[in-house]
């Protein structure tokens, strides 16, 4: 495989700031219909592009893949806030008017539509329908079909569309396949983000309930991939439209769409999962603990060469994975309360225990990218974004933070010595063993999981051998997968696990994740609570930064708060993906810089018997 190193990524930015240079030095010039638009600068591929530089466009048709997903399901409808929906099938159902390219940091190009015109200031955007585009039954897909899913889906559907639709001045039809959004707020992503809302069809809804369906509506979409059959809990089959309008149409889709049935079988737990993977029930397992992947991995299937083992590298943010604590609880409002239980979380020990101390550490939400903070005191751009909030947040967000490291063995005594200094600075001592106030009240919180998570379960085992030692006693909670959605959309835990991913084109959905407005939103994704207008400042800044320079420092600062306030106990982070599979399913030689992201899989692989 082609692998993207570091000096790639770093060319490929300075391209982009040079293209977002001559973009704005041209400001004024009259808006255009184009094949693609991009966040800065022009889109990389022409407008006579064949097919992606990661995509294979000789790749056969046929074939299978299936996943083993540990959890269940409720509903098929991805696209609302009730029920357990399987994660992968909001990528599956509903195309939209652009696709994003896995190959740069935030660029579309014409899927559902055609063409697209924009406001220089991006204070509009227009797009153009493609005469060709279908949904699964044959029927056009057509500009009240657009407009009727903007506003559903902006009122009736997931948080993640709301927060779109209420920066939407208007949406009105301009011809027969034309449709503009007026916006009502500065945001150059906007101009984006509308040409990535899913189309659905306006007709099926007709005297249905559209935020109430569950299994008993699947919705119509329009694209490669429609449900075929299904099982409450156990399954789900995805077949291949060999009548897909985009084949031989869209340039974008050359090369991808190839296998012809996706499966999802589901699982109690990861030890039933895996094990259907050693039988060859399952054709495809991605592995994130690099110890199992060495010790484990020797079964029949490897023994005889029908399954193989193949490591992407990638080159996308590492994102937060860890555990999250509930700040809107009092246990967790104090940051020096927040530090003593990152000190008491003894990460080197349990990596060793995990993962025989492979695996890296997250060290802040957008580590492994450019788009990181840098070590040490603030400086430049990012240093005059966050100085007007200097008195509102963390001093170390300026002056510099890093995650407290401990010296490797079970008992962590300086940083439990540490963490038992910052409990006291916050008014609760060990009395007669216990961690209390001073009205006597017992420091302690509840700790939701998943059941099914034999790995968290294993953290979360030595993280509470370790509080043990500060005298706190946590009550650990174990749900199944419509409990656990139920509890965390109406954040009704103290921590639980956590897992935000970030690409290298932060934006509108930095609000959501931590926003202010967006943190007492049931079903929200705000799940730390945190609401602090130094972080509503930088996401702001990175939304209207018209240079990359202020784009990078925004973000930086972004990162900066988000780490040094201390809301998540980071756990570690995979800088590449370790996928075991069926030797007859492959995948192009050259990787994207997003890596093995969705959309990746299982769009660009394919199926070859020889």
């Amino acid at each position: 495989m082609t692998n993207r190193p570091s000096t790639a990524i770093d060319a490929l930015w300075r391209g982009i700031a040079l293209a977002a240079t001559t973009s704005l030095l041209a400001l004024g010039a009259a808006a255009e219909p184009m094949h693609g638009i991009a966040m800065y600068g022009e889109p990389a591929l022409p407008a006579e592009f064949d097919h992606l530089p990661y995509a294979n466009p000789d790749a056969p048709k046929g074939g299978r893949m299936v996943t083993a997903n540990v959890g269940s399901f409720d509903s098929l409808n991805p696209f609302i806030t009730k029920g357990s929906v399987h994660w992968q099938l909001r990528y599956l159902m509903g195309e939209s008017l652009m696709a994003r390219s896995l190959d740069e940091p935030f660029t579309l190009y014409g899927l559902l539509a055609e063409s697209v015109e924009t406001a220089d200031d991006r204070s509009w955007v227009e797009f153009t329908l493609r005469p060709e585009a279908r949904f699964s039954d044959g029927s056009r897909v057509t500009v009240e079909d657009v407009i009727w899913s903007y506003e559903t889906l902006g009122t009736e559907g997931h948080p993640r569309y709301q927060g779109f639709y209420g920066k939407v001045e208007s949406i009105e039809k301009t011809g027969e396949r034309s449709v503009r959004l007026t916006f009502n707020t500065e945001d150059r992503e906007l101009a984006l983000l509308a040409g990535l809302r899913p189309i659905l069809q306006k007709s099926q809804w007709d005297g249905l309930a559209f935020a109430e369906s569950g299994l008993d509506t699947i919705p119509v979409v329009s694209s490669p991939y429609i449900i075929t059959d299904f099982e409450a809990g156990r399954f789900i089959e995805f077949t291949r439209d060999e009548d897909y309008w985009g084949y031989g149409v869209v340039p974008f889709v050359n090369g991808l769409y190839n296998l012809d049935t996706l499966r999802m079988e589901f699982f109690g737990d990861e030890t039933a999962a895996f094990e259907a993977f050693k039988v060859g029930d399952v054709n495809t397992n991605r592995e994130f603990n690099v110890a199992k992947w060495t010790t484990q991995y020797d079964f029949a299937l490897m023994q005889s060469g029908d399954y193989v083992r193949s490591i992407l590298p990638h080159s996308r943010p590492s994102g937060i994975t860890g555990f999250v604590m509930n700040t809107r609880l009092p246990q967790f409002q104090d940051i020096r309360v927040r530090d003593a239980l990152l000190h008491a979380f003894n990460f080197e020990f349990i990596n060793e225990a995990m993962t025989g101390g492979e695996q890296p550490r997250i060290t802040s939400y957008f580590s492994n990218s450019p788009l990181a903070m840098q070590e040490g005191p603030a400086t430049g751009r990012v240093l005059e974004f966050l100085e007007p909030y200097a008195d509102q947040i963390p001093e170390d967000a300026i002056s510099g933070y890093a995650l407290p490291v401990s010296d490797g063995s079970e008992r962590n005594r300086a940083n439990i010595a540490r963490a038992l200094d910052l409990m006291e600075q916050a008014g609760w001592t060990v009395q007669d063993g216990v961690m209390k106030n001073d009205a006597g009240e017992a420091f302690t919180f509840e700790i939701l999981l998943k059941s099914g998570s034999s790995e968290n379960q294993s953290i979360i085992d030595m993280y509470v051998e370790s509080l043990r030692r500060l005298g706190i006693t946590p009550t650990i909670t174990v749900v199944d997968n419509a409990q656990y959605a139920e509890r965390t959309d109406a954040y009704d835990f103290g921590m639980t696990y956590y897992r935000r991913g970030l690409s290298l084109s932060p934006g509108n959905e930095q609000f959501l994740y931590w926003g202010t407005d967006g943190a007492d939103v049931e079903g929200g994704r705000n799940l730390m609570g945190v609401k602090s207008e130094a972080i509503d400042a930088m996401i702001d800044r990175l939304l209207t930064s018209e240079s990359q320079d202020d784009f990078l420092a925004a973000t930086r600062a972004l990162d900066r708060l988000l780490t040094a306030g201390r809301y998540v106990l980071p756990i570690y982070q995979w800088n590449i993906s370790r996928i075991a599979h069926d030797k007859r399913l492959k995948y192009p030689e050259t990787m994207p810089i997003f890596g093995d992201w969705p959309g990746w899989q299982p769009d660009v692989w394919w199926w070859d018997e020889g």
